[in-house]
């Protein structure tokens, strides 16, 4: 191990208050899990990677290298994946470890001790956290409030003898600036617009790699660690068809044409960006053409960030947070000073994204449960709980696209076959599995499963979001009152025809 000759930074043993300028990391993004100290003797920093699985605008690599720099020890990396996760298969493990060997690529170039993990058995990676904690001066993990992350850090946190910190860099908006559970769009874009400004002088450094070049380094983790945890092979991180067919995950979701990683998910963008941003506003709603951004699944998986999108977004370099209007009491476009495309665009990825983290992270068992619908979306579903239905649809049904709809077939056949679908026709999907299912909780259970199973954006909190939107969260009653849906949102494929063309999306995907 190769020991710094400089100090860059004051040594600090507990989160320090921002001092300003990219790459300092706000307090209020920072939770410790535990109570254990630092350890100062240790011989790493530990950057347990779950979730921000990227090396650029990162608010959680940023807090472990602002510590590796504070101790005068190197960083490792750990980025695993395991096997015996809820609707493993093909598709998502190829989806990781393309990002993974993308991550893998872009700390090679750096002093960072990079370990990929991935398991091969259900099981084997248990314990190679615990050995490598003991090692380290401290461990930082990614702060994400969705599917079995908090559980098994909280597990983690009751094991772990040096202490533990959680680092939020989910959007613009930290998630713990506030207590408070926003139940409608309209209440959470009027708080942003009050209390955002500041959060918007506080960026994630977009380049943290280029700036490391007095880290010290690590040659080799202790060969106990590697011998019982090997590094994970070139095979694995390139996804082959062979790996993938070697491990106890589900073989008939098969990988699709998105690929994983920052490097693709920037390519992404900047197509975005340069070609379709500036008819978003009337693009987007039309199944047909490539209108939307289709940026969920990296920043589901975390190879994209909320500030990377935003920065590419700014109408100019010179723009500042200080550009922004006064808070117009939560109206959809104006306050943010942008082209109306990029303010339609900013309400889907700000607005909507984090109002459904909000939630996520303060009611995290309540989240996916009905019992976090408004009391007037629970009066009418038990109103109408008995109302019979012209037609319902077992689980297998639904997943094959085997209704009597072409147009929900077509959109379950995109689903199913490209690991994404649009977002205008998730609507329609969802309310008409509620229309086709013997009861709310069977509809809500279809939607989790289908988008779990399916969707490289599934089992995240924006697809929670959506799946109990269907249910009347972040909406209101409507009327007329209606069999089945009562003052829910109705939505009918008719409808949905008339308003936007579908022929061609039909002929595809049904």
């Amino acid at each position: 191990m190769k020991k710094n000759t400089k100090r860059s930074l004051t040594l600090t043993l507990s989160p320090r208050e921002r001092a300003g300028g990219e790459g300092a990391v706000p307090s209020v993004r920072i939770r410790a899990l535990n109570d254990a100290p630092f350890n100062t003797r240790g011989q790493f920093v530990l950057y347990w990677m779950t979730s921000f699985r990227r090396a650029r605008s990162n608010f959680a690599l940023d807090r472990a290298i602002e510590l590796a720099h504070s101790f005068e020890k190197p960083l490792v990396v750990l980025e695993p994946l395991r096997v015996g996760y809820p609707f493993a298969s093909e598709r998502i493990h190829a989806f990781i470890l393309q990002g993974m060997a993308d991550t893998a690529r872009a700390f090679a170039k750096s002093p960072i001790h990079h370990y990929p993990y991935v398991e091969t058995k259900a099981g084997d990676g248990k314990g190679l956290l615990e050995a490598l904690a003991a090692k380290a001066c401290a461990v930082i993990g990614d702060d994400w409030p969705g599917f079995f992350v908090p559980k098994m850090q909280r597990a983690a946190a009751e094991k772990l003898g040096v202490r533990f910190e959680v680092v939020d860099s989910n959007g613009l908006y930290p998630l713990h600036h506030t207590t408070r559970v926003f139940t409608t769009a309209h209440s959470f874009r009027t708080h942003l617009q009050k209390v955002l400004p500041p959060h918007l002088h506080e960026l994630p450094n977009a380049e943290p790699l280029e700036q490391l070049k007095d880290l010290a380094t690590l040659s080799k983790l202790p060969s106990e660690v590697t011998k019982r945890w090997p590094r994970a092979s070139d095979e694995a991180l390139r996804a082959s068809p062979e790996f993938l067919a070697s491990l106890p995950i589900d073989h008939t979701v098969k990988p699709v044409a998105f690929i994983g990683g920052s490097t693709t998910a920037r390519a992404r963008l900047d197509h975005f960006v340069t070609n379709i941003l500036g008819a978003y506003d009337e693009a987007r709603s039309e199944p047909e053409q490539d209108g939307t951004s289709k940026l969920s699944p990296y920043l589901h998986f975390g190879h994209l960030s909320t500030h990377e999108v935003f920065e590419r977004l700014k109408p100019s370099p010179k723009w500042s947070p200080d550009d922004l209007g006064k808070s117009i009491g939560g109206a959809k476009a104006g306050w943010w000073k942008f082209p109306a495309a990029s303010e339609a665009f900013l309400d889907e990825l700000v607005t909507w994204r984090e109002l459904a983290f909000n939630m996520s992270s303060h009611r995290p068992t309540e989240f996916t449960s009905m019992s976090s619908l408004p009391s007037w979306a629970l009066q009418t579903i038990k109103a109408h709980a008995t109302d019979k239905r012209a037609h319902t649809y077992s689980l297998q049904q639904l997943a094959l696209g085997q209704t009597h709809d072409p147009l929900w077939n077509a959109a379950m056949g995109q689903l199913r076959t490209e690991g994404w679908f649009h977002n205008n026709v998730r609507m329609l999907w969802g309310k008409k599995i509620y229309e086709w299912s013997k009861s709310a909780s069977d509809a809500l259970t279809a939607m989790d499963t289908l988008m779990s199973k399916y969707s490289l954006d599934g089992r995240d909190p924006v697809s929670w979001s959506g799946a109990l939107w269907v249910l009347g969260r972040y909406d209101r009653p409507w009327g007329p009152e209606r069999p089945i849906f009562g003052k829910l949102r109705y939505m009918t494929s008719q409808n949905f025809a008339r308003k936007v063309s579908v022929k061609q999306y039909v002929a595809k995907f049904a």
